[in-house]
């Protein structure tokens, strides 16, 4: 049963509003472009890169974070991982990604894209893998420690306090009670959002801020007292990504825990961040570390008693999928992400929509992963 047929399918879907609220007049004439205070290229369009493997006449679904320049994850796949995988077992999971890893790793490319088209792979053949074993991908993974998982409202995509207030109040209603509002916008800014959001939903309601790497350590410490203040539970991505000592010296500074993780993709890259406690939550993406190495990172976090959030933001149906699989099967979960917009989206490239209620995503049924991509759709969609 050698696997028989890989594909990167890159795909590219405009949406009126995209991922963090309505685009910006001069977004329109573009397909890219910048959001101050953030510093990363965001996109007018949803872009992604789903991957297929099949072997014994059986596919499996992967799918690559790939928000920006989806085509370059998928050359990786179809140039360099795919002449790697064809003709292999699928069953041997770790021969596999430890085979596409050491592909291109002494040349120094164990992050970025690489790591991404990997990580498609190795979705996919986790897919692959429950659907020829006729089993759920949880199962595979060691079994679940829960069947609904916990999840926060992610980013209240609203321009101002009033509005962010009000979208937090609808989710309520519909049983929601924790949210992530993506700050940056100054300390006292960040902090005045957090305390409207704080007097509006009460003192019941589980807040994080996410902060998107744009403070100094100073600033990130006067935020975080700021935020202990309302009683917020996590502060999120506060200082530049490549600057761990400055994250140590938070983390031992402030009582509120420090979250990382959307920039990292292996276990290698985690580690330090362990040892040196520079985080108290680490939030790991499947769309960037794969399923194989999400779960290693989760192990490794539990021993240090270090909780796990998996990060989950413009990754689509598959991805989904494969993050609520995870976080049915690590003990050491906090709470999985949930950008409606996002999810709303990806249930239309799906045959059988995905479930979230009530605060909970519910696991998918079936084998594998448990969605079904619709090819149809797709097709009129290719980048």
């Amino acid at each position: 049963m050698p696997i028989t047929a890989v594909e990167a399918v890159p795909v590219r879907i405009r949406r009126d509003e995209a991922y963090l609220g309505a685009l910006p007049p001069e977004a329109s004439a573009r397909g890219y472009f910048l959001r101050p205070p953030y510093r990363a290229l965001y996109s007018v369009y949803f872009e992604t890169v789903f991957v297929k493997i099949t072997a014994d006449s059986v596919t499996g679904w992967g799918e690559c974070l790939a928000p920006v320049a989806p085509e370059a994850v998928a050359t990786l796949i179809d140039q360099l991982l795919a002449p790697a995988l064809l003709g292999r077992d699928p069953l041997a999971v770790d021969v596999l990604w430890n085979t596409m890893y050491d592909l291109m790793r002494e040349r120094g490319h164990y992050g970025g894209f690489m790591l991404d088209a990997i990580s498609g792979c190795d979705i996919a053949l986790w897919d692959l893998r429950g659907k020829l074993l006729n089993q759920p991908v949880y199962t595979l993974l060691g079994g679940a420690y829960r069947e609904s998982i916990p999840c926060y409202v992610s980013g209240l995509p609203r321009p101002d306090d009033a509005g962010r207030v009000a979208l937090a109040q609808d989710w309520t209603a519909r049983d929601f009670h924790a949210f992530k509002l993506a700050a940056g916008n100054g300390v006292e800014a960040d902090a005045a959002s957090i305390a409207a959001l704080r007097q509006a939903l009460g003192p019941d309601a589980t807040l994080l801020l996410d902060a998107h790497w744009v403070y100094t350590l100073d600033e990130s410490i006067r935020l975080a007292r700021g935020l202990e203040a309302e009683n917020a539970a996590v502060l999120e991505a506060p200082i530049n990504p490549e600057d761990l000592a400055a994250h140590v010296q938070l983390a031992a500074a402030v009582a509120i825990p420090i979250a990382i993780g959307e920039t990292e993709r292996t276990r290698y890259q985690f580690k330090p961040w362990l040892i040196q406690r520079g985080a108290d939550l680490l939030q790991p993406d499947v769309g960037r570390t794969g399923l194989s190495e999400l779960i290693k990172i989760a192990r490794m976090a539990e021993a240090f008693n270090i909780p796990v959030a998996p990060h989950l933001s413009v990754g689509l149906g598959v991805c989904i999928a494969a993050s609520i699989h995870a976080a049915a099967a690590i003990p050491n979960l906090y709470m999985l992400e949930y950008q409606p917009p996002v999810f709303e989206l990806a249930n239309t490239l799906l045959k059988t929509p995905l479930v979230c209620a009530a605060g909970s995503y519910h696991l998918p049924e079936g084998t594998g992963l448990g969605v079904t991509m619709d090819e149809g759709k797709l097709a009129g969609m290719q980048a």
